[in-house]
């Protein structure tokens, strides 16, 4: 997509921090009328800029007390088994978001669980065995003071 204007950028920032607002209170927002407010969400759409909507769910109340993030290490660095690893990670529900690092660690994975012992059930019988894994270092979350998805549009 072209160079985003200052419209399309205020139109983002308004979508990321309320996904369901209407498009007349929208383009209200953004000083636009409701047609070319729409056309302009459309476009971003259709480029790829706004990639979905999504409802921001609450773990603990449906049961997820357990969040823990993994790092895993590979025996091969290999497409081939970086793809293995990834299809099988994409495979698991409780695989959150999975993200490929440079250094000593292969991935970092965000992973949910309704209990400790869900979690190490989940660790010794998918994760340790997932194809091309060497090693695996677990860090259970103990508070999240801060979870703000989007980029900022300032």
């Amino acid at each position: 997509m072209g160079s985003l204007d200052s419209i399309d950028r205020k139109l983002l920032s308004e979508l990321q921090d309320e996904g369901r607002i209407t498009n007349v209170e929208l383009a209200q927002r953004v000083g636009l009328t409701a047609p070319p407010c729409l056309r302009r969400v459309r476009a971003l759409e259709e480029e790829g800029v706004i990639r979905g909507y999504h409802a921001e769910l609450d773990a603990n109340k449906l049961g997820f007390a357990i969040t823990v993030f993994a790092m895993v290490s590979l025996k091969s660095q290999a497409e081939d088994s970086l793809r293995e690893f990834e299809a099988a990670m994409k495979a698991l529900p409780e695989v959150r978001e999975v993200h490929m690092l440079n250094g000593e660690i292969d991935f970092i994975l965000k992973i949910v669980s309704r209990d400790l012992q869900s979690f190490q059930e989940f660790l010794t019988s998918k994760l340790t065995p997932a194809p091309n894994v060497a090693s695996v270092k677990t860090s259970l979350t103990i508070r999240t003071s801060k979870h703000e998805p989007g980029v900022p549009l300032g």
